[in-house]
């Protein structure tokens, strides 16, 4: 069986878990206990029912006992994280540089949620997240680990200096993410922030256009640069080298 087959499997079960983290962090309840149950009815969730995706489509997407609504949320989530983490392993092959982003991934879906849902970034998530990454990063590329301190200090300064100019565009949590992206990515932290507030801007302007949103309109952005993230672990060195080419008329 491959490596990235392996991974995917093992992104099902880190997926369900990440909806309980994602569930319970911003509302201050543990991570582990009690386990897994329905918000609505409060009754406990059988292993039979907690098969990642599997059991969403078995239940048509309802409680057993109550009949709520499960979220399409819970299975999208199971589904994202099964497919990056077997990206995540063709890409990286065995060893530390795939630790790393497998790490990096469970983050970046926890924070696109948490934002997406309830416009917050826990710093239960974001400052482990940031001790974690550099970690990481020390081990998988000891050679250059001041990199990514200074990539974490100088993204997380940069964007704490646009908080202080226009403190109604982001909030604290965002310039904690940051930094946070620098642990992970070194340099092409800056491409991930870049990309994140261009799909935030499309996506503002997009809403705009359709009457769903004003100027004053509170976005996401954590959401969005954690698809920034996303894009510059995978694709961060191709799209430098790009850029690098078409500056050099390359």
């Amino acid at each position: 069986m491959s490596l990235a087959l392996l991974t995917a499997l093992f992104g099902l079960l880190v997926g369900s878990f990440l909806n309980v983290v994602i569930y319970r962090v911003p509302r201050g309840l543990s991570v582990v206990w009690p386990p897994s149950h329905c918000p609505v009815c409060r009754g406990t969730i059988s292993p039979r029912d907690n098969v990642p995706v599997l059991s969403y489509l078995l239940l048509r997407g309802r409680c057993r006992r109550c009949k709520a609504h499960i979220p399409l949320r819970y299975p999208a989530v199971e589904l994202a994280t099964a497919l990056l983490f077997g990206a995540a392993g063709y890409t990286f092959g065995l060893g530390m540089d795939l630790a790393r982003a497998l790490v990096f991934v469970c983050v970046l879906i926890v924070l696109a949620a948490t934002d997406a849902d309830r416009r917050i970034l826990p710093n239960a998530v974001v400052l482990p997240g940031a001790a974690a990454g550099l970690l990481l990063s020390f081990a998988a590329d000891p050679a250059h680990w001041w990199v990514y301190l200074l990539a974490g200090a100088g993204v997380g300064a940069a964007l704490l200096l646009l908080w202080l100019l226009y403190p109604g565009g982001m909030g604290m949590g965002d310039v904690k993410m940051g930094g946070m992206l620098g642990a992970f990515l070194g340099g092409y932290a800056a491409l991930a922030v870049f990309l994140g507030a261009l799909l935030g801007a499309l996506v503002g302007v997009g809403l705009m256009l359709g009457g769903r949103a004003g100027r004053r309109s509170a976005l996401p952005f954590g959401t969005f640069m954690a698809f920034g993230g996303m894009v510059a672990l995978f694709w961060g060195r191709d799209i430098w080298e790009i850029y690098l080419g078409l500056l050099s008329g390359g």
